[in-house]
């Protein structure tokens, strides 16, 4: 067997000297000098740095808020294509490291031929032949990675996984915020139904003691008609508020897995929850928080191991082959020391003309990592510019919000006053209905500013990926080939 293996072994002390001339070392990770921030434009928080939990929903204290979620993370479409792919991306794994491996396989076989002979004489006869033959081969063959093709491909598929798992939790990350933001922009359309409600009910009772003062002659047809007009606006700005908080309970459905009528919760008020405040730290701990841009790097390098692959698909293919088995004509000796056979081959294979198709195949692969090292650094940045964001549009909603506060205050004082004198009969028409105008136009301001900070720090926990964390967690079909690479 040793003179057999003589051409193969000749033939690899050869190979990985064109190996070494040919192959050069794969880029181990993206450059992003020129993309990492400092410090935060827009201010964080004052504080110690706090960067969002696992749950951070929970701090809004919403018990129904917390339900939504609990069923959008078991139900959500989105969150079960993604787990499909991680399925998907682990066979794959499994298949590109099987190629490392030796296969084996084991062939029987059972011949039977018959042939008619003829001879011509005195007396013709015919004689018929049959030959079996009985034959049991294992046979096993292994393809020598000399130049790290099928290890780059491995480390491909790989990298696919790990970016199917950050890929998830960016849809969960989404699919959470999703929720979030829609239930607070129900609640906030609730606060602005109740708004207008009051005003109708209000509107209503000053509209009966205009009446009663025409009734007695000290008010004027026209100030009827005034307050009669005040109140069809507000009764015909009720149906839109009612439309768009229907619409929101809706969208609930779809981000929870269920049909809309399966939606039984209903909102109350934003005036009850709390606003868990959120602090990020520095800039740079954002990448390992993120796992968008975890997603970015992951499919970087599977590009850059795709790479090597190519490359790697210009030299020659060596593979080793041996069989061994039984071949006998009768069953019963197939096992006999006579029917023992060896055999043994060392192939190597090398194009010589493709008309191009290996150098696009690696133009190609280039081509696509200078693409995904263009969106690994536009997530970057796309990190911390949703950051600034989230962080500037919190801050000025929590500044409007106090002062609308304040507006509300003055306003509400005003209309105390001027409905009591027009009840009292001391007031003059047109102050009453600017002050009650005034009034619930600042009230329904107030319930939007208020829906605003809301989703502006739901906006924050997404930009600053939840309470993801980036881990070094290798997909579990790894372990197969750990033991010899």
């Amino acid at each position: 067997m040793t003179a057999l293996f003589r051409p193969a072994l000749a033939l690899l002390t050869v190979l990985p000297v064109l190996a070494a001339c040919g192959l050069a070392p794969a880029s181990q990770g993206a450059e992003t000098a020129g993309v990492l921030a400092t410090a935060w434009r827009a201010g964080a928080p004052e504080g110690a740095p706090v960067w969002p939990s696992n749950t951070w929903w929970t701090g809004f204290n919403s018990p129904e808020l917390n339900d939504l979620i609990a069923r959008a993370s078991r139900e959500n479409f989105d969150i079960l294509a993604a787990a499909a792919r991680i399925r998907q991306a682990d066979a794959a794994l499994v298949g590109a490291g099987a190629a490392l491996l030796p296969t084996a396989s084991v062939t029987g076989e059972n011949q039977w031929t018959r042939e008619s002979l003829s001879r011509a004489g005195v007396s013709r006869s015919n004689r018929d032949t049959e030959i079996r033959s009985y034959s049991l081969t294992p046979s096993a063959s292994y393809q020598i990675d000399l130049w790290g093709r099928l290890r780059a491909t491995r480390d491909a598929a790989l990298a696919t996984a790990l970016a199917s798992r950050f890929d998830q939790q960016t849809v969960a990350l989404t699919a959470v915020t999703s929720v979030a933001t829609t239930w607070f922009e129900a609640l906030a359309t609730q606060d602005r139904l109740d708004v207008a409600q009051r005003n109708l009910r209000d509107s209503e009772e000053i509209l009966r003691a205009i009446r009663a003062r025409l009734d007695a002659g000290t008010a004027s047809q026209l100030d009827v008609a005034q307050q009669a007009a005040l109140v069809a606006g507000i009764r015909a700005g009720i149906p839109p508020l009612r439309s768009q908080l229907e619409q929101f309970v809706n969208g609930l459905g779809i981000l929870t897995g269920q049909p809309p009528e399966a939606i039984t919760v209903r909102p109350g008020t934003l005036n009850t929850l709390s606003l868990p405040e959120v602090a990020p730290g520095l800039p740079s701990d954002l990448l390992a928080r993120r796992p968008d841009v975890a997603f970015a790097e992951a499919s970087l390098q599977s590009a850059n191991a795709n790479i090597r692959a190519a490359r790697a698909a210009f030299f020659p293919t060596v593979e080793l082959t041996a069989a061994g088995g039984w071949q006998a004509f009768a069953l019963g000796t197939l096992f006999g020391p006579g029917s023992l056979f060896v055999q043994a081959a060392a192939s190597a294979s090398q194009t010589i003309f493709d008309n191009g198709a290996l150098q696009a195949s690696l133009s190609q692969a280039r081509g696509r990592s200078d693409e995904l090292l263009a969106d690994y650094r536009k997530s970057i940045v796309q990190a911390f510019t949703d950051v600034e964001n989230a962080l500037a549009a919190y801050r000025y909603a929590t500044e409007q919000e106090a002062l609308e506060r304040d507006a509300v205050a003055v306003a509400q004082l005003a209309a105390d006053i001027a409905r009591a004198q027009v009840i009292a009969g001391t007031s003059d028409m047109v102050t009453a209905l600017q002050a009650q105008t005034t009034l619930y136009t600042d009230l329904d301001i107030l319930a939007q500013v208020r829906e605003s900070r809301f989703v502006a720090l739901v906006s924050l926990y997404n930009a600053l990926g939840g309470g993801w964390t980036r881990t070094d967690t290798v997909p579990p079909e790894t372990h197969l080939f750990q033991g010899m690479l």
